[in-house]
């Protein structure tokens, strides 16, 4: 696997960071000799390179101020807010580093920095339940230059896979009226469905006085951008595999850039924008102003993935009005494809959190995610308390007994009050699609009686109308890929390998807003150029570094 090189200065700054933690005194005891009941109190800081949360104390939360009460640590959480890469590149220039760090897409910039230091004696002494948790995976998390491990993934499943019946993954969405308009028709390609939103639009031209939106993207927010790159693949029959398309027989990657698939979908966008149909603002506005309008009513149609729009979702949800909220569909371009939005099981090792050279207590940190990913805590931090926030029936299954169960979870500030919100991502913890030792879903939306049982009139009607059961229902099941998801394949700073990455996802970032916006008749002359200067990339290189590591992993070299 290509991974960061950690640099010498980096090991010696390790070497120099834990010497100090075991010199500081947080508590009664030192931390280089803690006791099994060192409760006492100390606050960390931890940084997450994840964007979208309110700053806060973990103890704030019922969650946190439990874990508080079992270990005595609290956690001063700091979410981003901008760019990560800027807000990385000053963490790594002036060396101030927090305690703990989540670090989303910017693992291979803080390993290679030294940020974090090596886990493997820590989660020996002191980390039972991380060794039962992520044992299976320890081969896949070890850093490939000196076989160390430096961070905790968010995706090591436990138990059997259980997948998310209402869909938390990407898909083409759209307003519930839409569907209800024309007598829930089955819609399949991308041609029929804004075909339906133009129809619809045409019909229905304001909502509340406002101007109809027909279709949104979230293109304009530097970390999402993926969201207008990533649906040329899904459209051609592909999972999220990041900026590559895996052949299923050779296991050949294919950049994505400059495809023909690219080249349709943008160019769909450039005529949908040509007649009126596509957010002027789609480029400029920020997140929050994003989902403000998804809840707004107005949007008829958006590609997203479900983890990204949660906030949106539960606003609707509580709004109460069914056919004001969105429906998921699996959409391709043509009839001949077969859709492959759900993601299959896979592992994603440069994701994770972990724990830098600038922190205070190493010790009483890997004690605390120790204790975190006990069986019970990790109940709590997904479904909370018993009889308070979920009820258990006479077989032992978890559900929600009545409404005030349900809104712990569904509304956005009973879910942050109660840490929902802050604890379901971003810490270690087991994979989203695992089962708990009993055989309930460890993640309550896949939950097959707490889905059943959260659907509306409004959801009841729609899945009628398509004659199922549930939302993923509508959508292929996923096929086995050993080495998914590509994107986790981490590059390392400064290789050819990244420096196309980043070159690619600039050229990108130029061309495509330009190409969708400008008139239909300029649309060749400006493909031609983006082409033009995609071409003295070396793109043949990164496939083959990426088809190597591919089928690497599918002959189960990590």
């Amino acid at each position: 696997m290509v991974k960061p090189k950690l640099k010498t200065a980096g090991l010696a700054v390790v070497l120099m960071a834990l010497l100090a933690g075991c010199s500081q005194n947080n508590s009664s005891s030192s931390p280089s000799t803690p006791t099994e009941d060192d409760n006492s109190p100390v606050t960390f800081s931890y940084y997450m390179f994840s964007p979208g949360k309110k700053d806060t104390l973990a103890s704030e939360t019922r969650i946190g101020k439990e874990l508080q009460e079992q270990t005595g640590v609290d956690f001063k959480m700091e979410y981003l807010v901008g760019d990560s890469a800027t807000k990385a590149g000053v963490m790594i220039a002036s060396g101030d580093y927090p305690d703990v760090i989540s670090s989303s897409g910017e693992m291979s910039k803080l390993l290679d920095a030294g940020a974090y230091i090596p886990l493997d004696d820590l989660i020996e002494e002191y980390g039972p339940n991380i060794k039962r948790v992520y044992g299976p995976y320890f081969d896949k998390m070890r850093n490939a230059e000196d076989g160390k491990i430096y961070a905790l993934p968010y995706t090591a499943n436990q138990g059997e896979y259980s997948g998310n019946p209402n869909v938390g993954g990407g898909a083409f969405w759209i307003q519930r009226s839409v569907l209800k308009e024309f007598n829930y028709p089955k819609i399949t390609t991308l041609d029929e469905y804004f075909d339906l939103i133009e129809d619809y639009k045409e019909k229905h031209p304001t909502v509340d006085g406002a101007e109809t939106i027909g279709f949104v993207s979230l293109a304009g927010v530097a970390n999402n951008f993926f969201t207008l790159q990533n649906p040329a693949m899904h459209l051609a029959g592909y999972p999220n595999d990041g900026s590559v398309m895996v052949d299923m027989n050779t296991h050949e990657a294919k950049v994505v850039a400059g495809t023909d698939e690219q080249k349709k979908w943008i160019q769909k966008l450039n005529e949908i924008n040509a007649k009126g149909m596509l957010d002027p603002e789609s480029f400029t506005m920020n997140k929050d102003q994003y989902l403000a309008k998804l809840t707004s009513g107005r949007v008829l149609g958006y590609f997203n993935y479900g983890w990204q729009i949660g906030d949106a979702t539960k606003n609707l949800l509580a709004a109460g009005i069914d056919e004001k909220r969105y429906a998921p569909l699996p959409i391709v371009f043509d009839e001949s494809v077969k859709d492959q939005y759900i993601d299959p099981p896979g592992f994603v090792n440069n994701y994770a959190t972990g724990i830098t050279v600038n922190a205070k207590d190493p010790v009483r940190i890997i004690q605390y995610f120790d204790n975190l990913l006990k069986e019970e805590n990790q109940i709590l931090v997904q479904w909370g308390i018993k009889d308070e926030t979920y009820s258990v029936d006479e077989n032992g299954r978890f559900y929600f007994a009545n409404d005030d169960q349900r809104k712990a979870h569904d509304d956005l500030e009973l879910s942050r009050k109660f840490g929902f919100t802050y604890f379901g991502t971003d810490w270690p913890r087991y994979g989203g699609e695992s089962t708990l030792s009993d055989g309930n879903a460890y993640s309550p939306g896949n939950q097959p009686e707490v889905a059943a049982a959260s659907y509306t009139e409004g959801d009841k009607k729609f899945l009628d109308a398509y004659g199922i059961q549930t939302f993923s229902e509508l959508f292929n099941k996923p096929e086995e890929r050993p080495w998914f998801p590509a994107w986790s394949i981490a590059l390392e700073q400064g290789s050819p390998e990244q420096i196309f990455t980043t070159k690619s996802d600039d050229l990108q970032r130029k061309y495509l807003p330009e190409m969708i916006l400008g008139t239909p008749e300029n649309f060749s002359k400006l493909w031609d150029s983006y082409m033009a200067e995609l071409s003295k990339l070396d793109k043949a290189g990164y496939e083959a570094t990426i088809t190597k590591i591919v089928q690497d992993r599918v002959a189960g070299k990590w």
